[in-house]
């Protein structure tokens, strides 16, 4: 099997080549790390309900040679995904019966969520809208045309929500497109931004996006999506760095994972190391009951001692906010004893 292009002229390359030349199977992958397939046991069923996508500059963060590296574990297919868990469901969040129109979910007062696209750079094991049916609603001219009045007509909502996939895989012109119509919209405030694509593809962080992400006249919110301090390489560093430098206000989100990050240090030390990066440490999302997704839920039980022992060490605005999404409810819950 050919070895993975070199890597010092992968990372030259833009953004957009870096994305093509993704991992796309379990043995190119293992190939790279250096593991065999008898080492981890992956599951050839669970990647064809749910393909293979990691981007090496997210792989060049995994250490080689180790099965239980917890990069790895957030997107190698294991056999787990194919049992069937009580209680997980395709739409564990209740995103589709939200949608008043196609592409836009409304259930939170004064703010709407637009789904851009169903592309994302990294195919996430836990992702909790892996059986999402995008292709039953991708945004035609007219459905993205209806989703914008229904924006306009609702003078309540000031704050709009680009989500996917990953808008961040929007080329530049369309998401410059999409902001514009919003940013036309006299009673939104602001645009927020919810990617991953800083941390697992942090090439996307471009001057020319950064100068249209900083020359919007509303304020714009990113929210970036890390689970564990060894994401954030020194690629990873100089993009965050540079949002920051652009005054955008970057938060982050997690999710508690089994065998991942449910240990008080692990959680600690991603604070601590995002906080290096002037991003706020905001949710830990208690896991979305995704078909497939089982086997990473931690219990609230056993979250909320980690939360009490992360206190014990952090300053409060280190903690994040330890929360879970229930269906029909007003807002995002926080999870208490």
């Amino acid at each position: 099997m050919p070895e993975h292009p070199n890597e010092e002229h992968h990372f030259s390359q833009n953004w957009q080549q870096q994305l093509r030349s993704a991992f796309k199977s379990i043995d190119e992958l293992c190939h790279y790390l250096h593991l065999s397939t008898d080492d981890l046991s992956p599951s050839v069923a669970a990647a064809r309900q749910f393909p293979v996508k990691v981007p090496l500059s997210f792989a060049a963060s995994m250490e080689k040679g180790n099965p239980d590296d917890p990069l790895l574990k957030q997107v190698l297919p294991i056999h787990e995904e194919t049992v069937t868990y009580p209680g997980f469901s395709h739409d564990p969040v209740g995103d589709v019966q939200a949608m008043p129109t196609a592409g836009l979910v409304h259930k939170y007062r004064g703010r709407a969520l637009f789904i851009t696209t169903g592309s994302c750079a990294i195919n996430c094991r836990y992702c909790f809208r892996r059986n999402f049916p995008y292709s039953d609603l991708q945004l035609s001219k007219e459905r993205e045309n209806a989703a914008m009045q229904y924006i306009r007509d609702d003078s309540s909502l000031s704050e709009i929500i680009l989500s996917g996939g990953d808008p961040l895989l929007l080329s530049d012109d369309r998401l410059k497109e999409l902001m514009r119509q919003i940013e036309a919209i006299a009673h939104v405030r602001r645009i927020r931004i919810h990617s991953r694509l800083p941390i697992v593809l942090p090439a996307r962080i471009t001057d020319e996006l950064l100068e249209m992400l900083s020359q919007s006249p509303l304020k714009i919110v990113l929210v970036v999506h890390c689970n564990h301090a060894n994401e954030i390489n020194e690629r990873v560093s100089c993009a965050l760095k540079r949002l920051r430098n652009k005054g955008l206000v970057v938060f982050n989100q997690a999710v508690l994972l089994k065998g991942v990050n449910d240990k008080a240090d692990v959680l600690c030390q991603l604070s601590e190391t995002l906080f290096a990066q002037d991003v706020i440490p905001y949710y830990l999302h208690l896991l979305d009951k995704a078909s497939g997704t089982g086997h990473f839920e931690v219990s609230k039980q056993d979250a909320l001692a980690l939360i009490k022992e992360i206190q014990a060490y952090l300053p409060g605005y280190l903690v994040p906010r330890l929360v879970k999404e229930r269906v029909g409810a007003l807002a995002k819950e926080s999870v208490f004893a």
